[in-house]
């Protein structure tokens, strides 16, 4: 144990560890260590301690570009990073990474998954914890890797349903919120993905002011996060979970069919909000009907079906 510092102790711990290993490898100083990346040498004490500010990810990458060290340090700053959340809200990452099947309700923005960058960068500058321009950076970046998830071999089932505000907000302003609606209507139409939107004619609802998750884990155990605008909460009492999972199935019936949603963010985007008229409920009930009846290669498109189990892959 170098200098007193445990590696088991934090991740943090960890990659100063390595840090420290990979230096005294190349016989560099920690001053001819700090020049090549650009940050004066107590930072790089800092770091191999584990003590001060955590490494930012552009200094992972520069100290990982100075000691050879083959991605090693950027692959372990993630997990890092997440060190600064609380333990509830990275068990909910963890389980995020794992899940096979993701439901989500959008209360106020694009789920994460599915945002453009300059979208992203608009919904994250506004956080209260954000300290500059080099964190909102890292921060659009992780968020941005997380979305590489979906194009994978063990891509998850995502069915998002969003709230009707959440396609008419301009988010980072017009131009930005036009992309945006374009992005979900490409990936509306992936196999693995189904987006809905419930108008706001459909009133009060159960997790009205909040977003709400439900995970299902390869296990076919299942998880539930809450968010508010300041808070989060990760639910795993099975009990509560289940209610959960039935508060949400009620929201998915209650919006509009996934074909009908496209439409109306198409006409959100083509029109300015002009044209993005709600359909009646009678004429709702009668396109999802044709919907069911028409099976789309073993996935059910219509307002209110579960998601179907997965399907081994060849």
């Amino acid at each position: 144990m170098a200098n007193g510092i445990d590696p088991g102790a934090s991740m943090a711990a960890l990659f100063g560890a390595r840090v420290r290993r990979l230096r005294t490898a190349a016989g560099l100083t920690q001053a001819e260590l700090g020049a090549r990346t650009h940050v004066v040498s107590t930072r790089i004490t800092q770091i191999e301690r584990a003590s001060g500010a955590k490494p930012t990810l552009e200094l992972a990458r520069a100290l990982d570009a100075a000691l050879g060290a083959d991605d090693l340090l950027v692959e372990l700053w993630p997990y890092v990073y997440r060190e600064a959340f609380p333990d509830w809200s990275r068990k909910f990452m963890e389980y995020s990474e794992r899940a096979v099947a993701i439901r989500q309700y959008a209360a106020h923005v694009v789920p994460g998954l599915l945002q453009t960058e300059d979208y992203a960068r608009a919904v994250l500058k506004v956080g209260r914890t954000l300290s500059g321009e080099e964190q909102l950076a890292e921060r659009v970046a992780l968020r941005m890797g997380r979305q590489e998830r979906l194009s994978s071999s063990d891509r998850p089932e995502l069915w998002v349903v969003l709230d009707e505000a959440v396609i008419k907000r301009p988010v980072g302003g017009l131009p930005v919120m036009r992309e945006q609606l374009a992005r979900l209507l490409e990936t509306g139409t992936k196999p693995c993905i189904t987006v809905q939107v419930l108008p706001f004619d459909q009133g009060e609802h159960e997790v009205m002011g909040g977003s709400l998750t439900v995970l299902t884990l390869p296990d076919g155990a299942e998880v539930a996060y809450t968010e508010g605008a300041h808070y989060g909460q990760l639910i795993e009492e099975p009990s509560e979970v289940r209610s959960l999972v039935l508060t949400y199935d009620r929201l998915r019936a209650a919006a509009l069919p996934p074909l009908m949603s496209l439409d109306m963010i198409r006409s959100v985007r083509e029109d300015n909000h002009r044209g993005a008229n709600v359909p009646s409920r009678s004429e709702r009930r009668r396109v999802a009907q044709e919907q069911l009846q028409q099976p789309r290669g073993g996935r059910l498109r219509g307002s209110g079906g579960r998601i179907p189990r997965r399907r081994a892959r060849p």
